[in-house]
């Protein structure tokens, strides 16, 4: 089983990536007073390195449930695994929560490192799930639907790396 850790996604794969893709957003947006930081979780399929971004925990994620592409990190935060993307090596660097500054967010990311690494199985199986079904029911459910367009974002990742 491979363990999870956190990675922080270099912004220039992700401004590259997010014109192909309407689930994921470039890292500020000029109203923003901080940067959006890409910072989730890495694991393989399909012989390739995928990235499933942490989403901060809303107060409407308390009524929701889990479901094979949402997993709660306890109240703190979110794993949506239908926004999950393909990187190529060189635009991922690893995130160690130790090294925080902000005492209050170097426990945050612990505590949610913690979880995630009790919820590694059912991560990687649901990840791998989600990937199948959209694979194979391309637009034909409501999961597929919500779901990132691996197959095109794969192209895309290796045309990135090719550069």
């Amino acid at each position: 089983m491979e363990k999870l850790l956190f990675y922080e996604i270099d912004e220039n794969y992700i401004n590259f990536l997010s014109q192909f893709s309407e689930h994921l957003f470039k890292n500020a947006k000029i109203t923003q007073k901080h940067s959006r930081k890409y910072i989730g979780i890495l694991f393989e399929i399909n012989e390739m390195k995928y990235f499933a971004p942490l989403s901060s925990f809303k107060p409407k994620h308390k009524r929701l449930s889990e479901t094979i592409d949402f997993i709660k990190i306890g109240d703190m935060a979110v794993l949506n695994l239908n926004n999950m993307f393909p990187v190529p090596g060189g635009v991922y660097s690893l995130k160690n929560p130790n090294t925080e500054q902000n005492c209050q967010y170097k426990t945050l990311l612990n505590n949610e490192i913690r979880i995630i690494k009790q919820k590694s199985e059912i991560i990687i199986s649901n990840a791998k799930a989600v990937y199948e079904h959209k694979m194979t029911n391309d637009g034909k459910s409501k999961l597929s639907q919500r779901c990132n367009d691996f197959k095109l974002l794969e192209v895309k990742c290796r045309e990135y790396k090719s550069k």
